[in-house]
């Protein structure tokens, strides 16, 4: 259920302002250099706005083709008419708000990100190590998960599922701002992904970690050479450019605690079974929370208290967002959970 929330991007406006006002902020007094984050597949700046305008042409090209066949017309008239009637200048300013506000939100975090290591003195992660192999019984979490599912086939399927994030957030942003036939619904989604940058960039500062494999490589030698492993000598060699203060592009990308690759995948699930979405994509989408939680753990990149976490920060996000933009969470919660009754009444 939703209520009227008069402008509801105005939320995902102001967290992207004052995040990066604080951004700039924090750069100007530590007299630290802004970069735009990159990933494997090109800058945030021309990544996302490419993603986006692929997932615009197939809202559009399909419609068209298919007015255009069904009415006899010519596809560029049809093509028109679609971006019409799709494509008012309200839904076009509001989905453009809602990627902007994105994009200075998830820059600000990865800037603060690099900051990190700088900023802060000491690391946690003896700690957390400890901690972990005690309520193991004496055996680190990764190793228990390398034994189950071995250090074959599995590492290699793990990488491409941990890799595959890298693309899953402008995707589905895209989706949620261009595909959706709500919009409401969009900004619910864009606001909670503001929500768990602010919170991780601050529990990064409260507890500063690298996570295991950075700390304790030899646990993760059996691994084979994998897309990820590659990703973290890459990741490793760039917040050593940083900590030297050389003259680099690098921006550093080494956190722990808490996991946003979890935090980010639940907000994406839990939105899509609130919203009521087809069956099909929750499922695909809890499928995938739950892979890239495994492969935190079982590639090191986090501790599993950090998944934890990323599962707390991510629910306070949904619930956060939905009340900013009008998005009765409670009420949704408890219709997903009648539903499992409804069917089994509907068998009896």
């Amino acid at each position: 259920m939703t209520t009227t929330v008069r402008r509801p991007y105005l939320w995902a406006i102001g967290l992207a302002a004052a995040f990066a006002t604080l951004t700039v902020a924090v750069a100007l007094i530590a007299d630290l250099p802004l970069r735009d984050p990159d990933g494997l597949v090109g800058p945030a700046g021309i990544r996302l706005p490419v993603i986006v305008a692929v997932l615009f042409c197939l809202d559009v090209a399909p419609r068209s083709v298919a007015r255009a066949w069904r009415g006899g017309g010519s596809a560029l008239r049809a093509m028109h008419e679609v971006v019409g009637e799709r494509w008012t200048v309200h839904r076009a300013a509001i989905a453009l708000i809602g990627l902007v506000s994105f994009y200075v939100t998830y820059a600000s975090y990865r800037n603060l990100k690099s900051f990190l290591p700088i900023l802060t003195d000491g690391l946690h992660d003896r700690s957390l190590l400890e901690f972990e192999r005690v309520a193991a019984l004496g055996v680190d979490p990764a190793t228990i998960l390398h034994q189950v599912l071995g250090t074959g086939v599995a590492a290699q399927a793990l990488s491409v599922v941990y890799l595959f994030f890298l693309i899953f957030i402008p995707i589905s942003l895209g989706a949620a701002l261009i595909w959706s036939r709500d919009l409401h619904r969009g900004l619910w989604y864009v606001t909670a992904l503001g929500i768990n940058w602010i919170l991780g960039t601050a529990v990064y500062f409260l507890l500063p970690t690298m996570g295991p494999v950075f700390v304790e490589p030899t646990l993760f030698a059996a691994l084979p050479t994998t897309g990820v492993s590659e990703l973290q000598v890459v990741l490793m060699a760039e917040r050593a450019e940083v900590l030297a203060g050389q003259a680099t592009e690098a921006i550093g990308g080494i956190a722990a605690f808490p996991s946003l690759h979890v935090s980010i995948a639940f907000t994406a699930a839990a939105i899509a079974s609130l919203v009521g979405l087809p069956r099909w994509v929750s499922a695909l989408l809890w499928g995938f929370f739950g892979l890239t939680t495994v492969a935190t753990v079982y590639f090191g990149w986090h501790y599993v208290v950090d998944d934890i976490a990323g599962v707390a920060i991510g629910a306070v996000a949904v619930w956060a967002g939905g009340l900013a933009t009008g998005h009765d969470v409670i009420a949704a919660v408890r219709r997903q959970l009648a539903r499992p009754a409804q069917s089994a009444a509907r068998l009896t």
